[in-house]
């Protein structure tokens, strides 16, 4: 099965790059280009592209408000958002969560890893950078109160099983380092993860992210 990727940047050169790096694998196509936040959304709608790596900083619509759109509308639910910039800070990583983005990397990430994040947001997992997921784990134990998130009677419908599970998805750790700290099988980790997904209304495993330190559940939840 092929994957099909839109490439939304307003430097062509970059996605010049991006192209030949993708066109190379032989499980993924480009299906189209955009330069600012309104083409990608347009060509999303057009293409149905399994994912989008997108630029930030773009003119018109930047990629942080172009991905709210996306996320937001019911015809892309399939669409995974990886945003893909220079800027790594804090905020950023803040704001393409909440704008339902699946991923975020820097672009000084080795090739073979961009093509690697592709595929695994294209599974419908989640992909943080080390750097983005350190940041957006200092932001919230930073903050003096949780935001709004999930609803408390939604997460205390979690077994105990999926708090633990919960607690460490917060952490960054991935579904096999998970099987590994519970002692269980990575796919008995995914099916408590993709559970948990179900319980709380989120798309995916960075929302899972967002929502523990909203509810401030990773502060209070096991260690």
């Amino acid at each position: 099965m092929t994957i099909r990727v839109l490439l939304a940047d307003d430097q062509a050169l970059i996605r010049a790059g991006f192209r030949m790096l993708i066109q190379n694998a032989p499980d993924l196509d480009v299906v189209g280009e955009a330069t600012n936040g309104h083409e990608a959304v347009r060509l999303a709608r057009e293409t149905r592209a399994d994912v989008i790596l997108m630029d930030i900083r773009m003119p018109d619509l930047d990629g942080l408000a172009a991905t709210r759109a996306i996320t937001a509308d019911d015809a892309l639910a399939g669409v995974r958002v990886l945003i893909l910039t220079t800027f790594e800070a804090d905020e950023y990583v803040f704001q393409a969560l909440r704008g339902g983005a699946s991923g975020f990397l820097g672009k000084g990430v080795e090739p073979a890893d961009l093509l690697d994040a592709i595929r695994v947001v294209a599974g419908g997992e989640a992909l943080l950078s080390p750097k983005a997921t350190k940041a957006l784990i200092a932001r919230y134990l930073a903050s003096p109160e949780p935001t709004t998130g999930a609803a408390p009677a939604e997460l205390a419908a979690l077994t105990e099983r999926e708090r633990e599970v919960l607690t460490l998805v917060a952490a960054g750790l991935s579904n096999d380092a998970i099987a590994e700290r519970l002692y269980v099988s990575p796919l008995t980790a995914k099916t408590h993860v993709n559970r948990i997904m179900a319980k709380l209304g989120a798309r995916d495993r960075a929302q899972l992210v967002v929502l523990a330190y909203q509810t401030g559940f990773a502060r209070s939840g096991p260690s």
